[in-house]
């Protein structure tokens, strides 16, 4: 699943040192002055999984495969992108391809650093990003609106519902919220996803803070966390450039004595990985052999078949059973054999729903 999360905010908030920091195969140009990044980066990241460790050492495999996401670098905005300004269409076509967003935010002050926004404000600088994807998504789903408004009023049943929720949505960001924060059905927003909407993408927020800030946060960083609050949206403290140099470290001891020197339990870097994944709904199942120990990602409430897909589509097509086994029974006794033993591997049908940390061997015939 080539998921990817985009990582957003005005120039020179610190997103290409984050994604520097996040990325294990992509490093982008970090400078200070607008525009350094223009093509989108992108870099495929691990995801920070002990579960898969732990079951590697029972197991002993030849080799550990973590699941990934990529995370995408995308050219800073400024006030006017959604009518051209800066880079501003480019920035929101790229934006419009990603599956969620990590819009990062400036929570520190540093004189050296360029800034034409004024002073600090975590708030105003979230709102000018806000405003801009509001306006392109106003545009977006007016020019729908009319194609559908003539359609519905020749009858068409399906227009006329379109119309219903194309008049919420206009209503909703005419008032300056995000369609992110509207109260909609499932039908309701399968009915728009072809306008894949900028504002209807979940949100992560990292509040880029000063080092001495690191763990207590600051007034930059708390005023941000309350006003996202009416968006059940979770910010991520952190120190981009100290998040940065952990990355950067390729030796174990070293990372872990740098981890001491700023009282860290582990990089926030992980925080955000495992956050972002959750943000994207996802979540993984295990396969176990000598050959390999392997995490996979799906989506919460997809059936047996459907995890069977991302390993092959034959094996969905071809479906028979699945053999489960629960993590903590695995781990607890040790190997599948035990597990058979202690009558803890279950066969499932088409109809079981994948949970977290299943351990899964597909049975298929084609």
């Amino acid at each position: 699943m080539a998921l990817q999360v985009g990582i957003v905010g005005l120039p020179n908030v610190g997103k290409s040192t984050l994604f520097n920091a996040v990325s294990n195969n992509a490093k982008a140009q970090a400078s200070n002055y607008r525009f350094c990044t223009i093509d989108p980066n992108v870099g495929q990241v691990d995801v920070p999984d002990p579960r898969l460790d732990k079951l590697a050492s029972l197991v002993k495999p030849d080799r550990i495969v973590p699941t990934t996401i990529e995370f995408v670098d995308i050219a800073g905005l400024v006030k006017g992108a959604s009518k051209g300004e800066g880079l501003g269409n480019k920035f929101l076509a790229n934006i419009r391809e990603v599956d969620a967003i990590v819009h990062v935010v400036r929570c520190f002050e540093d004189e050296n650093i360029l800034r034409e926004e004024g002073v600090i404000n975590p708030v105003s600088d979230k709102e000018i990003i806000d405003t801009e994807l509001q306006l392109k998504d106003l545009d977006s789903i007016e020019k729908k609106f009319q194609k559908t408004e003539r359609a519905a009023k020749t009858g068409d049943a399906k227009a006329k519902v379109e119309v219903e929720v194309l008049s919420k949505c206009i209503k909703h960001l005419e008032s300056g919220k995000n369609l992110r924060q509207l109260d909609m059905s499932t039908d309701e927003i399968e009915s728009i996803a072809d306008l894949c909407l900028l504002t209807l993408k979940p949100v992560l927020y990292v509040a880029n803070v000063d080092e001495q800030s690191l763990h207590t946060g600051n007034a930059f960083s708390s005023a941000l966390i309350e006003n996202v609050k009416l968006e059940n949206s979770a910010v991520i403290v952190m120190n981009n450039t100290i998040e940065a140099q952990i990355s950067e470290m390729d030796n174990a001891d070293d990372k872990q004595m740098f981890l001491e020197e700023y009282k860290l339990t582990e990089p926030a870097l992980n925080r955000l990985i495992r956050s972002a994944y959750g943000l994207l709904n996802l979540i993984t199942y295990f396969t176990a052999g000598v050959q390999e120990v392997r995490a996979w990602t799906i989506h919460v409430g997809w059936k047996a078949p459907q995890a069977a897909s991302v390993i092959h589509t034959d094996f969905e097509k071809g479906f028979i059973k699945a053999e489960v086994i629960a993590y903590d029974d695995f781990i607890s006794l040790g190997s599948e054999a035990a597990c058979k033993e202690a009558g803890k591997l279950r066969i499932e049908g088409k109809e079981y729903i994948v949970k977290d940390g299943d351990i899964m061997h597909f049975r298929f015939n084609v």
